[in-house]
């Protein structure tokens, strides 16, 4: 699970780049899912974009492809989502370090 910090710092990442996975009027197909896979173990972050004859719902379609690749979803804005997960091989993205919270001692 990524926090807010993290999940902010990817989205200012995945702001550039280019869609890499379209998905067409067939939905999330097995081989959609695969080329998934395969991106996010070489690129760690990846933007898909929904074409027009798809009539799925982005933050549907980004949630399942999630949990169906044990990825955190980033962001969806109009037909296209975002999706990280850390490089089992390769890690390249360095996200920002958690915050500690820290306790207060007891008098």
């Amino acid at each position: 699970m990524i926090t807010t910090k993290q999940r902010s710092y990817l989205r200012g990442l995945a702001h550039d780049l280019e869609p890499v996975v379209y998905i067409g009027k067939q939905g999330m197909t097995d081989n959609i899912l695969l080329e998934m896979e395969r991106t996010l173990e070489s690129r760690e972050l990846i933007k898909v974009k929904l074409q027009d004859g798809c009539e799925l719902d982005p933050k549907d379609a980004a949630n399942q492809a999630a949990a169906s690749l044990q990825a955190e979803y980033v962001q969806s804005i109009g037909k296209k989502f975002v999706l990280y997960r850390a490089s089992k091989e390769h890690p390249q993205i360095e996200l920002p370090r958690p915050a500690r919270t820290s306790r207060k001692e007891r008098p």
